[in-house]
């Protein structure tokens, strides 16, 4: 997996694809939602990936094996949060709500990052993103209420939505935790590290899954075409564009292609999936927007 192949692509157009992918691992997981048991899925997606990326990181790890003692707390918290904790939250939320609601609360990440990032590392947001953050997260509410007052009086959200802003809530705390992470393990190491404990820290909630419950991954060409899609697209080849083009082009600019997702995932999943937006999808959705440009605006100076 080394740079050379992807020094004769756009960045831009790897972002793109890697977005396009991301977004497709929400809508493929709500397909299947019915046939493939959702720790399945992520147990195997991550399983396969670490297999297939392992030849290619095993020099990495070894070489940053004494600094991962060090910091071997960090390590797995950022695999237990951005692997196990993150997939395995998406793919049970989209077995009860939507592709195109499981999207729309992914377009709220970069306003959790900024608010966790405030408190965590120290990160002072203006009250320009403080007004962002309120209007986006107002947008998120109309969308969990379907816009719908009556649902807020009862409090009875579709479990489904809670779960997936839970995940989102996870990514987020992932990404802040990243910026503790000591320069000899960034890039692959971290990358290697991150898949192999995650995939790891799924296995017993997949066992539970499989006996307990007794929901057992099938064999049939829709669960092995789905996990081949997740472990090899917006796993493997996702990370691995969004890793070249962040070194490229820099992180605030690579950043800002997630935004990408809400707009490839609704596209996705009106088109293949059938499914309809609201009226509070789009206000909600618009709110949303509107709260992500506030909080990235910056004012040119005199």
């Amino acid at each position: 997996m080394t740079h050379s192949i992807l020094d004769r692509v756009s960045p831009y157009l790897l972002l793109i694809l890697t977005t396009l992918f991301w977004a497709g691992n929400f809508n493929l997981a709500r397909a299947v939602s019915t046939q493939v048991p959702p720790l399945g899925l992520s147990y195997w997606r991550w399983a396969i990936a670490a297999l297939v990326l392992l030849p290619f990181v095993w020099k990495h790890l070894a070489s940053t094996w004494n600094v991962f003692k060090q910091h071997w707390l960090l390590v797995g918290a950022l695999a237990l949060l951005g692997i196990t904790g993150f997939n395995s939250l998406v793919y049970l939320g989209l077995q009860t709500t939507t592709a195109v609601n499981g999207v729309l609360m992914q377009s709220v990440c970069p306003i959790f990052i900024i608010i966790l990032a405030a408190f965590l590392v120290g990160e002072k947001a203006t009250a320009l993103q403080w007004l962002g953050i309120i209007i986006s997260l107002i947008g998120v509410v109309i969308i969990l209420i379907q816009g719908d007052i009556q649902v807020l009086k009862t409090l009875s959200f579709t479990k489904g939505d809670l779960i997936v802003l839970l995940a989102v809530l996870s990514w987020a705390l992932y990404t802040v935790l990243l910026r503790k992470l000591p320069l000899a393990l960034k890039g692959l190491p971290i990358l290697g590290y991150t898949i192999i404990l995650g995939s790891m820290m799924i296995l017993p909630l997949y066992l539970y899954e499989t006996f307990y419950l007794n929901h057992p991954m099938p064999i049939s060409w829709i669960s092995i075409g789905s996990v081949a899609y997740v472990a090899i697209f917006p796993s493997l080849l996702a990370y691995w564009f969004w890793n070249y083009a962040t070194a490229k082009l820099g992180a605030s600019r690579t950043g800002q292609f997630t935004h990408l997702i809400p707009v490839f995932g609704l596209t996705i999943a009106t088109l293949l999936l059938g499914e309809h937006l609201h009226g509070f999808h789009w206000v909600g959705g618009a709110l949303v927007a509107l709260g992500l440009v506030l909080s990235n605006w910056q004012p040119k100076k005199l």
